[in-house]
């Protein structure tokens, strides 16, 4: 039963993550294909620069809910039950790792948005505020500082998340806190920064674009 479990939460992970959310709000409020704009990505960089701030913002939260509803949600599914196999043990807390980098993935290649999704950034946060929120709140915070400080949304970005992963490395050494959200967060870092490099390669050069 377990893992049925498991895969529902998988899956769910997925199909949220998929949910294109600033293709929505950039139809609905100012009629454009965003993906068509700027960097042709569904985030909330691109909806803003293609559909206004307000629209960049709506889907900003929007993005960050769903995500943090999936890794929620996974927990609600799995409950208390647990699967071991061998010195392994598979619980919630797997679940929600499994089900945080599912939504990543659909984000960034959404079924519903014939996969072509955004970079990550929002969601990955998102998922993190459900996993150990004042790691998620650090970066965020750095985030926000770096991007409106260097009008560089990517640099702000990469440095966020990183400042989350750095956060947890002593939390999970130090003080025991659970060294698979630390995976976690590794890996995820991974797949944002991956998706980030092009922008890394045009920050290198002195010519990435602007936020405002």
């Amino acid at each position: 039963m377990i893992i049925a479990e498991f895969i529902l939460s998988v899956v769910l992970g997925y199909l949220m993550g998929s949910i294109p959310f600033g293709l929505i709000v950039g139809k609905l409020i100012k009629g454009v294909d965003v993906r068509n704009q700027g960097s042709g990505k569904m985030g909330a960089t691109n909806v803003m620069r293609a559909a206004g701030k307000g629209s960049g913002a709506l889907t900003l939260v929007l993005d960050v809910l769903k995500a943090l509803g999936a890794v929620l949600l996974a927990k609600v599914i799995v409950g208390e039950s647990v699967l071991f196999l061998g010195s392994l043990s598979l619980n919630w807390q797997v679940a929600q790792v499994m089900t945080g980098v599912s939504v990543i993935l659909g984000h960034n290649w959404p079924v519903f948005a014939r996969f072509r999704g955004g970079r990550g950034v929002t969601v990955f946060f998102g998922t993190m505020f459900a996993i150990y929120p004042p790691a998620a709140l650090l970066g965020t915070e750095v985030w926000a500082a770096v991007a409106l400080g260097s009008n560089r949304m990517s640099l702000g970005s990469i440095l966020g998340i990183a400042a989350t992963c750095c956060l947890m490395i002593p939390l999970s050494v130090v003080y025991g806190f659970p060294s698979l959200y630390l995976f976690y967060g590794l890996v995820g870092a991974v797949i944002v920064i991956v998706r980030h490099w092009d922008n890394v390669k045009r920050l290198s050069k002195g010519t990435e674009r602007q936020i405002f």
